[in-house]
């Protein structure tokens, strides 16, 4: 599916496809060898691997007694919960191949996924039946349906579960390029496509997560989940279970930072997944100086640089025990990393500010321009990536793939360099980047220089349509608590920190900006939202905070 390099036999060795552990028995191993141990945590009830590994037993028992097996799609459209981080674990074991949505989604949203990814079975939450209803209507081959917490539109997931207690399921036999997981993109550049990840690059993947993200991690850790368990979420606490690592997820349905600290104390959370906007949010609140948190090792951020004055005050309040990466769904998360010990809260001269880090074991980074030739050193191109945790391309879309890959490197669609010792520098997403003038303009640079204010608490700047400089830039910016800036202030203040010809046109100040469903501020929204405003075009007098 990747369209990449040729893999003809040479020097008479005949292709292998070769077998390799269904991800499934990494459940399996936990119940053998910790069966006693809490595996699972979701507000006050509590599960042991061996009653995890029964339950992932008995659903999978009751799909493959539906008809459901080996290469058939599963659309899960749940909220985080038990049973959505079993149904992972039931897919993998009878082969079927896992296609969770973000549950923010509409339900025409979810409709597409299903029709996109093929499916022949779903399993839903109680709480969306309208997707449950538009899924089935847009992708007739569902031809089961599963609900939890509820048996209204479907057959009931836990009573299933009840009624099948006792199987016992042999993995499904697997090669390396055997899908398991349809991971969707989010789509910001148009709709989401479906990157396909196989048992043999997830286990790869999760070698790599355990050697370069939190090293040292057994089975006395702990970890809590602040994110939809559908994407990055999910897959680090599948590299949990390959530990036997404790999962913790908080009882609310809504992010709650104070019950996020208060569960990082009551069960010594020793890790963690998030996205930079949730970090700033941890590291800010007041909650973070209530609740013991010295039991933190590793907080681990991805989804989006973090911009330094953001990394400062989490590093002030949390130590160094901050892990950056920089991986895109197509890669699962496997390109860069910059450990605890190279994140510095002061900025002297040999400290390693701006960097998402080097590249993670067994990967290899290029950065290359329009043609596919390598640039130098300090000089900004196309960031390029080799390795076995790259995706085996996307489902159905060879138009796609064929754009994604070249001469064997997938081509990621961000902008960056590296320096002399191959730290790599993210400038933005090529789309991004705006021309104004005949200038390249970077809006990461101008965002980092603006965030030094110590009124502003985001910004996003993105490029918009101009007659006379063809694009400027126009900074959306949300003011810290009880602060308070104007357009003028703030550009007069910026004058001399950024070059002249960088400088945002106009400033807006907004209550928020427009995140997805992950936490991330895209650049698409905010401009769908300065059109939706009235702000585009800007001949429009400034607007006021809010």
């Amino acid at each position: 599916m990747s369209g990449s390099l040729d893999h003809s036999p040479k020097g008479g060795l005949a292709p292998v496809s070769q077998r390799v552990m269904n991800l499934a028995h990494f459940a399996r191993q936990a119940a053998r060898r910790h069966g006693a141990d809490i595996a699972f945590v979701w507000g006050e009830q509590q599960w042991t691997w061996a009653a995890f590994d029964r339950r992932v037993d008995a659903m999978a028992a009751a799909l493959a007694a539906r008809g459901i097996g080996k290469g058939d799609r599963v659309l899960v459209q749940s909220k985080n919960c038990n049973q959505m981080f079993e149904s992972m674990f039931v897919c993998f074991r009878i082969g079927a191949v896992w296609v969770p949505t973000n549950f923010r989604q509409t339900s025409d949203d979810v409709a597409y996924l299903g029709a996109a990814s093929g499916a022949v079975a779903m399993i839903c939450h109680s709480e969306c039946p309208d997707h449950a209803a538009v899924a089935r209507a847009a992708a007739p081959a569902i031809r089961v349906l599963i609900e939890i917490g509820g048996a209204t539109f479907g057959e009931d997931y836990d009573a299933l579960v009840r009624a099948h207690d006792g199987a016992t399921v042999t993995e499904a036999d697997v090669v390396r390029d055997d899908p398991c997981w349809f991971f969707f993109t989010s789509g910001t550049t148009g709709r989401p496509k479906a990157a396909v990840l196989t048992h043999g690059q997830m286990a790869f993947v999760i070698t790599n997560h355990l050697c370069d993200l939190m090293p040292g991690t057994t089975s006395t850790d702990a970890s809590l989940v602040v994110a939809p368990l559908s994407h990055g979420a999910g897959i680090h606490a599948l590299v949990q279970t390959a530990r036997a690592v404790k999962t913790v997820l908080p009882a609310s349905d809504r992010f709650d930072v104070d019950e996020a600290w208060r569960l990082v104390e009551r069960w010594r959370i020793t890790n963690l997944f998030t996205v930079p906007t949730i970090l700033k949010m941890l590291a800010e609140h007041p909650s973070v100086d209530a609740h013991d948190h010295s039991s933190l090792r590793y907080v681990i951020y991805a989804g989006a640089p973090m911009y330094r004055e953001d990394q400062k005050r989490a590093l002030g309040k949390l130590g160094k025990v901050l892990v950056q990466y920089f991986g895109l769904g197509e890669v699962t998360g496997n390109i860069t990393v910059l450990p605890p010990a190279l994140h510095d809260a002061e900025d002297h001269p040999t400290a390693r500010i701006g960097t998402c880090g080097f590249a993670r074991t067994g990967m290899q980074i290029s950065i290359q321009d329009d043609e596919g030739h390598e640039r130098a050193p300090g000089e900004t191109g196309e960031i390029c990536v080799c390795g076995p945790a790259v995706f085996a391309g996307y489902y159905d879309n060879p138009e796609a793939n064929a754009k994604a890959f070249r001469d064997g490197w997938f081509r990621t669609g961000d902008l960056g360099h590296v320096d002399a010792e191959g730290f790599l520098y993210i400038t933005g997403r090529a789309s991004d980047m705006y021309i104004s003038g005949g200038s390249n303009i970077y809006p990461r640079e101008i965002e980092e220089k603006l965030l030094t204010h110590p009124a502003l608490a985001e910004v996003a700047v993105v490029g918009v349509p101009d007659p006379t400089w063809g694009e400027v830039g126009v900074a959306v910016c949300v003011l810290a608590e009880g602060a308070q800036l104007n357009e003028p202030e703030l550009l007069a203040w910026a004058d001399g920190k950024v070059a002249r010809y960088k400088l945002p046109k106009r400033v807006v100040f907004w209550d928020a900006l427009p995140k997805s469903a992950y936490g991330k501020i895209t650049k698409k929204a905010v401009r769908d939202e300065l059109a939706a405003r009235g702000l585009l075009p800007l001949d429009k007098p400034a607007a006021a905070a809010g």
